[in-house]
């Protein structure tokens, strides 16, 4: 494990940690910890299929839980970095190398608010790795809210980290 990776991991323990003492909302999930003394409550809202935060692996183990798979099945917890502005149909979150993954929701189904940038999200579904088109880049970013200028600057296609999630729970 890399220098940002066990940072990235060890953020997101002490976040996870730091919410466990929050327990203001009536939707309740554990994240599994090494006792059951560790294990902390994260408390949020969920949007599409209810889910629980049990199980959830940081989004520093994706390259781990991918292997040299194009795609699993699997419970991420990371921060959300930036949403759609257009009306709440995406979201990043940063991997440990930095690049944004983009999640869509299954059957564009549901949506989350647009101010989560910054909170703790849990997403469930399926991560991919996939090239993204030109077409899919310029839309996102208009989305995003970029300039006329940055959108027609974007030439080439992708590699990214994609996320298809069936729910996302968004922490208080």
């Amino acid at each position: 494990m890399g220098f940002n990776a066990f940072r990235n991991l060890l953020a997101a323990a002490v976040v996870l940690l730091h919410l466990g003492a929050c327990q203001s909302a009536p939707e309740t999930a554990a994240i599994q910890g090494s006792s059951p003394a560790a294990t902390p409550t994260l408390t949020g809202k969920t949007y599409g299929e209810a889910i629980s935060a049990s199980g959830a692996q940081p989004i520093a183990t994706l390259q781990q839980v991918l292997g040299s798979r194009d795609s699993a099945q699997v419970k991420l917890v990371g921060t959300a970095d930036a949403v759609c502005q257009a009306k709440g149909c995406w979201l990043t979150m940063k991997t440990p190398d930095g690049q944004p993954m983009r999640v869509r929701f299954k059957d564009y189904a549901f949506f989350v608010p647009k101010d989560i940038a910054g909170k703790t999200v849990i997403i469930n579904g399926w991560a991919h790795r996939e090239t993204v088109p030109v077409s899919d880049l310029q839309h996102y970013a208009q989305d995003a809210g970029k300039s006329t200028q940055e959108v027609a600057a974007i030439t080439e296609p992708e590699q990214q980290y994609t996320f298809e999630a069936d729910g996302v729970l968004v922490a208080d």
